[in-house]
């Protein structure tokens, strides 16, 4: 067959263009309409999510005494609702800054609650907030069914501020900068 036109998969590589190419094309344009209707609905479900938080969930948070506080507890004060974990090195990293942003506005209508994810041993967090002497509320969400509630929280940390009227303003994921999330409790605080 000297005078054959050069194949690759039976297709004639001098000629991309020809008859024999045309069900190639035609196999990946849906693949390219899969992928776009696939970011579209993602998109779609990220918008509806955000939509959704606009007012903090319905949660139960169980603290390390043993008390409980729900979403209706945080009205009247701006709140950082922060999950963490102490196998998390940013989490155990941002605390310090946590506990002293809370003893900066505490006195003026501030609080946090630091929610312990459920997959976080409850002695290990015990001893992390007893040896860290935090001086917020500590919770341990041992159900997942707050990680839940506030978007299907995966990664740690990632905190929600709310304000006073039980709104969430500004997710974080990752820890937030220090001198924004200041800004923002400042005129939060300021609020009626």
């Amino acid at each position: 067959m000297a005078g054959a036109a050069p194949e690759v998969d039976g297709f004639d590589v001098r000629r991309p263009l020809q008859e024999k190419n045309e069900p190639v094309m035609l196999k990946k344009t849906p693949i390219i309409a899969l992928i776009a209707i696939t970011l579209a609905g993602l998109a779609g479900l990220w918008f509806m999510q955000a939509g959704t938080l606009d007012k903090a969930p319905a949660s139960r948070f169980v603290l390390l005494d043993g008390s409980v506080r729900t979403e209706s507890d945080l009205r009247g004060k701006v709140t950082l609702v922060n999950f963490w974990a102490t196998s998390c090195t940013t989490c155990v990293a941002e605390m310090p800054a946590l506990m002293a942003t809370d003893d900066k506005f505490r006195s003026r209508g501030y609080q946090t609650v630091a929610v312990a994810m459920s997959y976080d041993p409850p002695s290990y967090v015990v001893n992390f907030a007893q040896t860290r002497k935090l001086p917020f509320a500590v919770a341990i969400d041992n159900t997942g069914a707050n990680a839940k509630a506030w978007g299907d929280v995966g990664i740690t940390p990632t905190s929600y501020l709310v304000d006073k009227r039980g709104q969430i303003v500004k997710r974080y994921v990752g820890a937030p900068e220090m001198a924004e999330l200041h800004k923002l409790i400042e005129k939060l605080l300021a609020e009626a």
